[in-house]
């Protein structure tokens, strides 16, 4: 009996059909891999925030397949239907109206019910508004935060105002065509001499990219009457001024604590996050005391 239920699990899990996680263009249709193209091709089924913003994708690359609705509305119990066929074996291609799916669009509760079901996930590789526009911004890319969208609480806001107040690093915001005004002027009343990038239409014939201040670009737009697309908002990070260091103190400190001007040059350089050359020619203006 144990043999035969060993066997029955194994079977299952062998029956077992894959998630495939499908980015989809984010403007130009041009801008999908062959890979995704023949996923959506093979996939049984593929499951797509609006089946008519997907029907026009599959049409303009002479895709027919079935599509079946998954947005914010039903994802929960659609996800528990979606888990159900793919351990029947169902082969599933997961699409979003733009972009990454599970990134500010529904995809992330199927992704974890994957998980948990033991289910092969498969995430493909493609066009994506936020990393598009942190390197379109020309900011800094070494160290960055995607943020989503601004809150609408008042209280939220002042969270997320407080959070921006201390992040040294790049941040990358999303906003909707009928709050973006609202939205700058929020941050440009708070942080108005801040670098910005206001991207719109990304990958599209009219793309528009705005940089400078924040208060700046808030100028630009806010007597616009029309304005169109999504926006993606790269913001720079907060220059936090650090209590100045007197490093010739710190030194002679050391020099009495009985370390050699090698020893207090590394260990200032260390714990302060300085140049070593910086300190070492400030230590050369200080008698160094030879040690017995």
């Amino acid at each position: 009996m144990k043999a035969e239920n060993t066997e029955m699990r194994l079977k299952l899990f062998m029956n077992k059909g894959k998630l495939y996680i499908v980015p989809t263009p984010i403007g130009n249709m041009e801008d999908i891999t062959l890979r995704a193209i023949r996923i959506l091709k093979e996939a049984d089924f593929i499951a797509c925030e609006d089946t008519r913003h997907t029907g026009r994708l599959l049409k303009y690359f002479e895709i027919e397949n079935k599509m079946i609705s998954y947005h914010k509305h039903n994802e929960e119990f659609r996800s528990d239907f979606f888990i159900e066929e793919l351990m029947n074996g169902k082969n599933i291609a997961l699409v979003s109206d733009a972009g990454m799916p599970g990134i500010n669009d529904p995809g992330q509760i199927m992704v974890e019910k994957a998980v948990e079901s033991g289910v092969d996930l498969e995430v493909l590789p493609g066009a994506t508004a936020s990393i598009t526009a942190l390197i379109l911004s020309g900011m800094d890319t070494s160290v960055f935060t995607y943020l989503g969208f601004i809150p609408r609480s008042a209280k939220e806001q002042k969270e997320f105002i407080e959070l921006l107040s201390k992040l040294e690093h790049t941040g990358i915001l999303y906003e909707s065509v009928h709050r973006i005004k609202q939205s700058l002027k929020l941050l440009s009343d708070y942080f108005p001499d801040r670098k910005i990038a206001l991207c719109r239409e990304l990958t599209k014939l009219h793309e528009e990219v705005i940089r400078g201040s924040v208060k700046e670009v808030l100028e630009r737009i806010e007597h616009k009457e029309t304005l169109k697309g999504e926006f993606v908002l790269v913001l720079e990070g907060a220059k936090i001024e650090s209590e100045e260091i007197d490093i010739r103190k710190v030194l002679e400190e050391y020099q009495e604590e009985g370390l050699s001007r090698k020893e207090s040059v590394k260990k200032a350089c260390s714990l302060y996050n300085l140049k070593r050359n910086e300190v070492y020619e400030i230590s050369l203006e200080i008698p160094w005391k030879k040690r017995l």
